[in-house]
């Protein structure tokens, strides 16, 4: 099958027919062949692009997502097989399978095993389908079901119950998947299968190490080895702080032997103080543990989960700060971080965001947004930390900038802190 530029192929014969537009030629089909098979996937999961990028985006989803599924039916007869969208405001692809009364072993195996290789597709293929609307691959569900024609009734009311009994399938599927997922994250959780890598943070005058931050991994192998695959199904799942505490906790036992005069950078969310194991006395007494000391470890804060009331953080942070403890605040520049997070935390530290730094040397605009911001890390006394660094053009611009850190795979990827 030919593919396009998105590398999940191209629908066959052009862009989807609508079903009211088919369904004279279903019926005559139907009718004439005596069995009719239907494989339909629920596509409503990816309304939220409709919402958020208008219809042309989803039209050209809707339109990737059919492709993959076509690409999983191999190189059968295509005048046996038909993709139409589903009826006006229903959410779904419909494949529709001719066959006759002589094809003994359609319902039970080849039919199933379909619906099947348009799931595992799917599974596969989804998120590239998907992108670069949605971060991940949506779930969308896939059913069957099959008919043998009944002169007795009406061709519309057998293809009426067929759709039926096929959206109940996938509907089925669809939780099927939802619980897989929330067991495969659930297992993970519970095994304390997360590991961290570290990232070193590096002077820029002296190219020295500084600190290292601490990168959470599920299982090598798996999909959770991805942060990414691992937060989104954890907020999908409701998760997120059972997982958050897992990882600050690999990211501390993974910590100990830190080379002496280096800072552990440690990812917290503003929920962590509802953790008990994260109150500052217990925290001392673990990283007593992990032969640490509070001054060694920087709280790195993600906006990505807001806080609720500034003043109350403060109070926190002081409590924090008193015991030797730095803050840092992440994602500065990639649209979590606001100004007035910035202003009101007063953060030891300002991570700016990659999207700022990637092509710093060449970019006049960056630049000035960069020393606006050293501006004011000057006047609340905080340090800059340039996140992404890849080239040494970057490096050295942040030297002409005066921003005293910078982070990134220029200085080697994330590692295990023994490797």
């Amino acid at each position: 099958m030919p593919s396009s530029e998105s590398g999940v192929g191209v629908v066959r014969g052009g862009p989807l027919p609508r079903l009211g537009d088919a369904l004279p030629g279903v019926i005559q089909r139907f009718s004439a062949q005596g069995v009719l098979g239907v494989v339909l996937i629920h596509t409503g999961p990816l309304q939220t692009i409709e919402a958020d990028h208008g219809s042309e985006a989803h039209a050209q989803v809707i339109e990737r997502i059919a492709a993959v599924a076509e690409g999983a039916l191999g190189s059968g007869p295509a005048d046996d097989e038909l993709f139409t969208m589903g009826e006006l405001g229903r959410h779904e692809i419909v494949l529709f399978l001719f066959r006759t009364l002589r094809e003994g072993g359609f319902y039970r195996s080849d039919l199933p095993a379909t619906a099947h290789a348009i799931q595992r597709a799917l599974l596969d293929h989804g998120r590239a389908a998907a992108a670069p609307y949605l971060r991940s691959a949506p779930e969308l569900g896939v059913g069957f079901a099959a008919s043998v024609r009944n002169p007795h009734l009406g061709a519309e009311t057998q293809l009426r119950d067929l759709l039926g009994e096929a959206r109940t399938d996938a509907d089925v599927e669809a939780h099927l998947l939802a619980r897989r997922r929330r067991r495969r994250l659930m297992g993970t959780i519970l095994a304390g299968e997360i590991t961290s890598v570290y990232e070193p943070i590096v002077e820029v005058e002296t190219r020295t190490v500084f600190g290292y931050e601490a990168l959470a991994r599920g299982p090598v192998g798996s999909p959770y080895h991805s942060p990414l695959h691992l937060f989104e199904d954890a907020e999908a799942e409701s998760l997120v702080f059972e997982l958050d505490c897992l990882c600050r906790q690999s990211g501390l036992d993974g910590a100990i032997g830190l080379p002496g005069g280096t800072q552990l950078f440690l990812n917290v969310r503003p929920t962590t103080i509802h953790d008990p194991a994260f109150r500052p006395d217990a925290l001392v007494r673990t990283l007593e543990r992990t032969h640490l000391s509070p001054s060694d470890v920087v709280l790195e804060i993600s906006e990505q989960e807001s806080i609720a009331s500034f003043a109350r953080f403060r109070e926190i942070r002081d409590e924090y700060r008193a015991l030797g403890f730095r803050f840092a605040l992440d994602d500065t520049g990639a649209g979590y971080a606001s100004l007035q997070a910035l202003i009101e935390i007063e953060p030891d530290f300002i991570k700016v965001d990659r999207a700022l730094i990637t092509g710093l040397d060449v970019d006049p605009a960056r630049q000035g947004l960069l020393r606006a911001l050293q501006t004011v890390s000057s006047v609340i006394g905080s340090r800059i930390i340039a996140e992404g660094l890849d080239t040494l053009e970057e490096l050295e611009m942040l030297g002409e900038l005066g921003i005293p850190f910078g982070q990134g795979w220029l200085f080697g990827k994330p590692t295990p802190l023994r490797a």
